[in-house]
């Protein structure tokens, strides 16, 4: 099953732009595609991103007791979609909601779901969200009339259960664990291990065949810490916030690439070079090796957070 995902799922080049492989022409709209999700484990599921920009991976967790969606889409529309696609798996009446980070792609979709549904958040998230989540909300609706409407009701919805670091979430026949691994894209990003299926939903932490997105907020410590704690989960499958589904050797592979900056970063700072030149040095040998891949914007910051941590 799994081998057969990895070829239908193609990449996807950024929550912030066109999809990766497009040849010109506008972009799809952001909308996520029902009667198109796929079963991964025996309590996973994900709505693949189908390589179109602000568009996650939606993940739908089934156990007795209760269904849990991991990010419900961009605004109400979407989340409707993801709503109707989790209840023709669930066995529960019961439903919760995650995000893996407070994007608007990632949250904004859970307008659609009943107020009995309960929205699980960390509480570094939630600050984040009320920090800068509608402004967000606005940068994104600015992009198209369409992203104008799918965010058009769109709202903070605070959450039911709030966690400072780890949460464990019983389904009944399965668990959920939850893992706070930031700043690493965001400062609330998440990690969501299925405990039972062996299936991590990594948000933008970990990618495949990707450069990963850091910004201001990033750091180069806690982003390898992140990998550390991923590792030690020993998942199986890996989804990301967007792209293509892998196995566990994901983890090793962003590992290295992270790692590869993070040395650059630290030998051009022994040269005396300033954290600008360190980071366009960076940027320009990162895209040279790896032309196709996707948020290459992601480089300089990630080479500015290495340079400012290095002793």
């Amino acid at each position: 099953m799994l081998e057969i995902i990895l070829v239908v799922i193609t990449l996807f080049a950024g929550s912030r732009g066109p999809a990766y492989g497009q040849q010109g022409g506008p972009a799809p709209d952001p909308l996520i595609r029902e009667n198109a999700t796929v079963k991964v484990a025996a309590h996973t599921y994900v709505i693949p991103d189908n390589n179109v920009g602000l568009v996650p991976n939606v993940g739908i967790i089934t156990g007795s007791r209760g269904t849990l969606v991991i990010d419900p889409g961009l605004g109400r529309r979407n989340g409707e979609a993801v709503l109707r696609e989790a209840q023709k798996v669930s066995r529960s009446d019961m439903l919760y909601i995650a995000s893996t980070h407070f994007h608007p792609e990632h949250t904004t979709g859970y307008a659609a779901f009943p107020a009995s549904a309960k929205y699980i958040d960390s509480t570094t998230q939630e600050a984040e969200f009320e920090q800068n989540g509608m402004q967000m909300v606005r940068t994104f609706a600015n992009r198209s009339p369409v992203t104008a409407d799918l965010l058009k009701d769109a709202a903070r919805r605070p959450a039911d259960i709030t966690f400072d670091r780890e949460y464990t979430l019983d389904l009944g026949d399965v668990h959920v664990r939850f893992v706070l691994v930031g700043p690493t894209h965001t400062r609330g990003d998440t990690g969501l291990l299925v405990v039972e299926d062996g299936v991590l939903f990594a948000g933008d932490v970990v990618m495949n065949q990707s450069f990963l997105a850091a910004g201001d907020a990033s750091s180069m410590t806690a982003w390898l810490k992140a990998f550390d704690t991923f590792d030690a989960m020993h998942p199986s499958t890996i989804v990301p916030s967007h792209g293509a589904i892998g196995k566990g050797d994901l983890i090793a592979a962003n590992r290295s690439l992270m790692q590869s900056i993070r040395d650059r970063a630290v030998a051009l700072k022994g040269q005396g070079k300033s954290v600008d030149e360190t980071a366009t040095a960076i940027q320009g040998e990162m895209t040279a090796a790896h032309p196709a891949w996707p948020r290459a914007n992601g480089i300089a910051a990630a080479a500015k957070a290495a340079y400012n941590e290095a002793q």
